[in-house]
Formats: C-alpha cells, sequence, structure tokens
C-alpha cells in the first residue's frame, strides 16, 4: 500500500471523485441560503427604505406651510396653489412625487465617474392623495377646530362660567330685545301730538297749549348718532373698506370653493358650547379691534366685522356701539324703576311741567319720557367709557350710576370717564358672539383672514378653501428586482 493510504489508483480517483461531488453540494446549499438571505436583505431593505422615503416625503410636504398665515394667525396649512392662480392637489401630488423620487435617487451620492450599482432599485410607481381636509371644510368646522387648537392652552374654562352667567342676565332681564328707542320715539310722538293743542280755560276761552318735551335736548344728541357722542369725529377713526364680493364667505354661499374629503366627528351640545367659546377667544386674541386696532390688516377692526358684518370699519363700529347702547338703555331703564330716590326725582319732574302746562293728564307719559331719557343719557356714557377702556356692569347700583337728573336731560353728555368695575369692552363683545350663529361667525372670521393674508407681498390670490390641514397619501414604489409596496398614510397638524 502507497503512503497516501489507496491501494490502487483507481480508488484515488473515486476518492477525489466523491470529495468533489460533496463540495459541490455543500457549496450548492450555501449558496441557496446566501442567496436567499440576500433576497431577505433586498426585500427587507426595500421595504424599510420605502417607508422611510415616504415619511420623509409626507414631513417634506407639511413643511410647506404657508408662513404669513402661520405668523399672521398661527394656523398650520398648506397652500395648494403654492402662490400661483391654480389651485389643486395635483400641485401638492407633484411636490410630494419631487420628494419621493429625489429621496429614492442615488444619483447624487455617488461622483459622477463611479460605477455603482443600486442594490435596492426603487423607483416611484404612482403617488396619489386620496383624502384631504381643508381649513373650510365643514362649513368651517376645520378652521374652528385648528384656531381652538392654537388657544385651548391658553385660556380656562373659568372664563366660560362667567360668560354663561352674563348671558343669564341678560336674558332673564330682557337686555338684548333693545327696545327702548323705539319705545322712547312712540311716546315723543304721543307728547307732540299734544303740542299746538286748544284748551279751553274759561267758556268759551281757548288758549292753545305748547308742550315742551323734557328730553328735547337728549333727543336732539340722539340724531348727531351714537359714534360723535362717545368717539367724537368719525373722521378719526378708521376708513378702511373691506370689499367681500371675492372673499371666502361669499364663495362659500355661492357654493363656488374646493372641497375635501375628510369625516369630521360630531358635537354634542356641551362640546359645541365650548368649541364656541373657546374660538371667540381665538378671534379676540388674534384680530383687531377698536382700542386694539389691527393696523396693518384688511380692517382695523377686524372683531366689529365678525360680529356686525358691514364692510367699513365706521359702520361696524357704529354698529357695536348701538348694540351696547341699547343694551345699557334696558338695563339703566330697570335700574331707575327700582331705586324709588330717583323715581321721586322723575315724578317731581314730571308733575311740575304738567302743572306749568296746565294737562295733569300728561303726567304718567312725561315720567316714561323721562325715565327713558336718563336712561339714554346713561347708556351714552356708559358706551364712551368702554371704548375708552373702561368697565360697565350689566346691571348697575346706586355706586356705579353718573348722570344726575339735571345733567341728564341739559344733553350735556362730554364728561370724561371713569375706569370703574364690571364687564369691558371685549366681554360685551364675548356676549354678542354667543348670541350668534356659529357658522356666520366663522364664515365672517375666515373673510378677515383670507383678506389679511392676500394684503401681502407674493399673497394676492391667496385661497382659504386651497389650505390643506391634513391628507392621506397612497404611495406606490417598485423595484427592477420585481417588488412592489404599497403605502397609506395620513398626516395632519394636529
Amino acid at each position: 500500500m502507497s503512503d497516501s493510504g489507496f491501494n490502487s489508483w483507481e480508488e484515488k480517483q473515486f476518492y477525489n471523485a466523491y470529495l468533489t461531488v460533496w463540495m459541490a453540494l455543500c457549496l450548492t446549499l450555501v449558496l441557496s441560503l446566501f442567496l436567499v438571505m440576500l433576497d431577505g436583505v433586498r426585500r427587507n431593505g426595500a421595504r424599510l427604505e420605502t417607508e422611510c422615503v415616504a415619511e420623509i416625503g409626507l414631513q417634506s410636504i407639511m413643511a410647506e406651510y404657508h408662513r404669513e398665515l402661520m405668523r399672521q394667525y398661527n394656523l398650520f396649512a398648506i397652500d395648494a396653489s403654492y402662490g400661483t392662480a391654480f389651485c389643486s392637489k395635483t400641485n401638492v401630488e407633484a411636490h410630494l412625487r419631487k420628494y419621493l423620487e429625489k429621496n429614492l435617487s442615488y444619483e447624487d451620492i455617488f461622483l459622477s465617474d463611479f460605477i455603482y450599482r443600486d442594490f435596492l432599485a426603487l423607483h416611484l410607481e404612482r403617488t396619489e392623495l386620496q383624502k384631504i381636509s381643508i381649513l373650510t371644510d365643514h362649513a368651517g368646522g376645520v378652521f374652528r377646530r385648528c384656531a381652538i387648537e392654537a388657544i385651548k392652552d391658553d385660556v380656562g374654562l373659568g372664563l366660560l362660567e362667567e360668560i354663561q352667567e352674563w348671558l343669564r342676565i341678560v336674558k332673564v332681564n330682557g337686555l338684548e330685545e333693545g327696545r327702548q328707542e323705539q319705545i322712547k320715539s312712540e311716546l315723543d310722538e304721543e307728547i307732540d301730538s299734544y303740542d299746538g293743542m286748544e284748551i279751553e280755560i274759561e267758556e268759551n276761552v281757548w288758549e292753545t297749549m305748547y308742550v315742551d318735551n323734557p328730553t328735547r335736548s337728549l333727543e336732539e344728541k340722539r340724531k348727531e348718532g351714537i359714534l360723535k357722542l362717545v368717539v367724537g369725529e368719525e373722521e378719526a377713526l378708521s376708513q378702511k373698506v373691506l370689499h367681500t364680493e371675492n372673499l371666502i364667505g361669499n364663495r362659500m354661499r355661492q357654493d363656488q370653493i374646493n372641497y375635501g374629503n375628510m369625516p369630521q366627528k360630531e358635537q354634542t351640545g356641551m362640546e359645541s358650547l365650548i368649541e364656541k367659546f373657546f374660538f371667540q377667544e381665538y378671534l379676540l386674541c388674534y384680530m383687531g379691534r377698536y382700542g386694539m386696532p389691527k393696523d396693518q390688516g384688511a380692517l382695523s377692526y377686524q372683531m366689529e366685522y365678525v360680529i356686525a358684518g358691514n364692510e367699513s370699519d365706521v359702520d361696524n363700529l357704529k354698529s357695536i356701539a348701538n348694540r351696547i347702547c341699547a343694551i345699557r338703555e334696558v338695563a339703566n331703564a330697570l335700574y331707575l324703576m327700582s331705586d324709588e330716590e330717583k323715581m321721586t326725582e322723575i315724578q317731581v319732574a314730571a308733575e311740575l311741567v304738567c302743572t306749568l302746562i296746565t294737562l295733569p293728564e300728561l303726567t304718567p307719559l312725561l315720567e316714561a319720557v323721562i325715565l327713558l331719557g336718563w336712561a339714554y343719557a346713561e347708556s351714552v356714557y356708559d358706551v364712551k367709557s368702554l371704548l375708552a377702556g373702561g368697565k360697565i356692569p350689566l346691571l348697575k347700583d346706586r355706586d356705579s350710576w353718573h348722570y344726575g337728573l339735571s345733567a341728564a336731560l341739559g344733553g350735556d353728555l362730554k364728561e370724561d370717564t371713569q375706569e370703574g368695575e364690571g364687564l369691558c369692552y371685549e366681554d360685551y363683545m364675548r356676549i354678542f358672539m354667543m348670541f350668534m350663529d356659529i357658522d356666520v361667525m366663522t364664515a365672517r372670521a375666515m373673510d378677515v383672514v383670507e383678506a389679511d393674508i392676500r394684503s401681502t407681498p407674493g399673497n394676492a390670490l391667496f385661497r382659504l378653501d386651497g389650505c390643506y390641514e391634513a391628507l392621506e397619501a397612497y404611495i406606490h414604489i417598485g423595484s427592477s428586482y420585481g417588488y412592489e409596496f404599497e403605502i397609506t398614510r395620513q398626516k395632519s397638524y394636529h
């Protein structure tokens, strides 16, 4: 036997062939395992890269929020027009496609003269925005929700309890009815009907009686207009005018807006009340008003527009001032009727006038006229105080009453105001907004926002119904190795 242990040459060849087959089988198994593992690595790596690229692309889209909208109103939304006249989700899809393709490409990673092979070989097949949520959806409900998210951490619900108490007082006492001016006008007409009346003072002796209405000076003042009485000349006020024909509120009424397709949760009664409270606090925080005007805005007195809905600052302020004055007239008349001392003053004044004109039957009528005139004079002072930054309680007492009867009937309503205690101008606005329809208030608020953004450089074509607050994207990515991945993701600012 040779040193190799083989008896013959044939045995040696047989043994070598055995090893070759064994090695071939082992290499086949190892190579198969390696290829399976390589395919798994490639597949899982491709899936991971697909998810990462999709996340990066969507985050990049959300980072394109409108900067001016965020700066002025702390609202985050994508402007689907990107500053152009064409507002469509296809613009957002094009931006998303660009980000996805850029992140799937390796061309910028390697040098141009470097030969490489993409291990994953992924490419974008298709991307589509399946769902979008626009700020104007659900009659502005999305806009309200975003506004509430921006303010709710800064406002406590204790204020809501105060507002509810104010509303209770207003409703119980009928302060919102505001019919005192009409009643006063009817009483004045009745008194005037006695003016020039022929009465018989002796048999066949007639005399013409002239009735001088003790509140005539006050009525002359009323005709000048509330703004002249409480702030002076209207020329000193903001003269801005908002043309609403092309704004979102009018487009919504004519159904000329874009719509999203994301559902919104239905709310209970209490949730609606809380939503309304937070929304109006948001408006008071971010919009201008008399005393704190937004000089760079399309309107300076924006809150007055939200409540009154007129196109000019002057008309809106006039509307609010008249409305506050109407509330104050009712409240002040109620106080006068509850104060025995002041009612005695009114009766004495009325009896004196009737004695002079020898018409005692006019006493009750004159008492009512004097009472309403006194209440109006006090109301003018109240409105003036509120616009000057003071406070006035909903229901007055002897300590908070200002005018005496003679001063009030004299018609000199130019006295300086005092700070006082009670409700401020903003608080009366809170009461008015609580009585408003939430959709009307929202539409006017969106008018203001849209007009303000349009007045800034580069945003002349801005539309709130082109602002996406949330989206759902479908992304289909393929690979040259035969893999396909589909991802559906939602992104929102809240």
